[in-house]
């Protein structure tokens, strides 16, 4: 057969307890969309899918394969991908120390001036887990497929719809209550909590 089905509904739950668990996508997007609104929320979650998009066809196209296959490369991929995740956490962190120090305890921090979108890009795309996870997970739902690479289509396809539907509900979600979130001290909590949360993955990027 063309494509094989019979392997759908294990993927689908898997797939589902992989999207559900809270990664550095969930929380960039819930706090540019706390922080920035709606707009900055999408804009963040097509930056974050234009990256998926791309690592899901690498591992299609068998670059992906080659990639991993060399230590070394991938070795850089995850110190590069540590990196933007330390970034992130000390631009968040300057941010709260600039709005301290200019304004008073009392003041929000400041609103991040680089692009959702490219934010969104980057951290997706200098994280290799993303990559490392299509190129071990995909291949185990392949089935009896006459067309290997045209299922592996399909599997991604599946995966990143059901990711974007979930991450949208986070960001449209989160966007209701940003007027409520408003108050400076939720604000700067709702900053360390991430900065924190994006330290934390960084080590266990370069660790795992």
């Amino acid at each position: 057969m063309l494509l094989d089905l019979t392997p759908l509904p294990a993927f689908l739950l898997a797939s589902a307890v992989v999207v559900l668990t809270p990664g550095v996508d969930a929380f960039l997007l819930l706090r540019t969309s706390l922080t920035a609104g709606r707009r900055a929320g999408l804009l963040a979650l097509a930056g974050i899918h234009t990256a998926s998009v791309i690592q899901v066809a690498l591992v299609i196209s068998g670059l992906g394969a080659l990639i991993t296959s060399h230590p070394a490369v991938l070795s850089v991929l995850k110190w590069i991908g540590a990196a933007y995740l330390v970034y992130l956490a000390a631009t968040i962190l300057r941010g709260l120390w600039l709005a301290r120090r200019e304004s008073g305890a009392l003041t929000a921090p400041p609103a991040d001036p680089a692009s959702p979108y490219l934010r969104g890009l980057l951290s997706n795309l200098t994280n290799p887990k993303m990559l490392l996870f299509s190129l071990a997970f995909l291949p185990q739902f392949v089935g009896a497929a006459a067309q290997p690479a045209l299922q592996l289509v399909l599997l991604g396809a599946v995966f990143l719809l059901l990711a974007a539907a979930w991450e949208l509900t986070i960001v449209l979600g989160a966007a209701r209550i940003t007027d409520r979130l408003r108050h400076p001290r939720v604000a700067r909590s709702l900053d360390v909590v991430s900065a924190a949360a994006f330290v934390t993955i960084s080590v266990g990027l370069v660790a795992g």
